[in-house]
């Protein structure tokens, strides 16, 4: 396979794929990825396996050493947005039309029609209502979701394609990505009360002694053991049952809490700082 995506979507896609199996040659522009600059050793790390390479792809010499790449490949990644691959003479028609054997992948931004607008991955965020400002998010989400739907989306092609012989070209959306990854809280599962949103009360965070800990007992089974364990009073599985959680997971460390859980086989971790 021949990428040309850089920053984070991309080259974790690539990653997942070259450890699967792939033999991937990625092309960077002479001024290289930007996410060597901003986290070297993760750069390091996703392009682990595979041959890089630089060309400017605005040079004839450059495009003609990509045109010998993707004359061999099975499958050719890129993250720009469509108007920028026309440009460069890397749309699907003309790809199609010189290499019939490439299936094609492109991770974008907005699905159509609004595949042209900018966004990043704290765009998308904003849009989802997944941020609490002004405090960033914690990860990138729709980065490593679309990540991820690039992997799925690429190998669904080409087994398509040795089952078939039928080459295509599928676009990626980090917001629709995104935008599945929060289908939980978009259908009311995971807001504040909520199920999954701290309304059950044995399955919410707690204050310990020195930190907070998860507790994840939503089977009956687990709430049963739980509640055995810790000499509960209080009603099975009920919203009352939090004021004696709370003054239990009080009396020890976070930490404690969790070695504890381990002995008793309970879903508790503990929230790392």
């Amino acid at each position: 396979m021949v990428t040309l995506a850089l920053n984070i979507p991309g080259p974790v896609a690539v990653a997942r794929l070259v450890a699967l199996g792939a033999e991937c040659t990625k092309v960077e522009p002479p001024a290289g990825d930007p996410l060597r600059q901003a986290a070297p050793a993760y750069y390091e790390s996703l392009k682990e396996g595979q041959t890089v390479v630089t060309l400017d792809l605005k040079k004839d010499e450059g495009r003609k050493a990509l045109d010998e790449r993707l004359a061999v490949a099975d499958l050719f990644l890129t993250s720009f947005r469509p108007s920028a691959l026309e440009r460069l003479g890397l749309d699907w028609v003309r790809l199609h039309r010189d290499y019939p054997r490439l299936c094609v992948v492109n991770i974008i931004g907005y699905p159509s029609p609004r595949e042209e607008t900018p966004g990043h991955d704290l765009n998308y965020q904003a849009h989802l209502g997944l941020l609490q400002p002004p405090h960033m998010p914690m990860t990138l989400h729709a980065d490593m979701a679309g990540a991820e739907r690039a992997v799925s989306t690429s190998l669904a092609l080409l087994l398509n394609k040795a089952r078939t012989g039928h080459v295509d070209c599928a676009h990626v959306s980090l917001f629709q990505a995104i935008s599945d990854l929060a289908m939980p809280r978009t259908v009311g599962l995971t807001v504040p009360g909520a199920a999954l949103g701290g309304g059950f009360a044995f399955y919410s965070l707690y204050q310990t002694g020195d930190g907070w800990i998860s507790l994840g007992a939503l089977e009956p089974v687990f709430i049963s053991r739980l509640a055995a364990a810790l000499g509960m009073t209080s009603a099975f599985g009920q919203k009352d049952a939090r004021p004696e959680l709370e003054r239990i997971f009080l009396t020890r460390s976070a930490e404690e809490w969790e070695q504890w859980a381990a002995e008793h086989d309970l879903p508790i971790a503990k929230v790392k700082d």
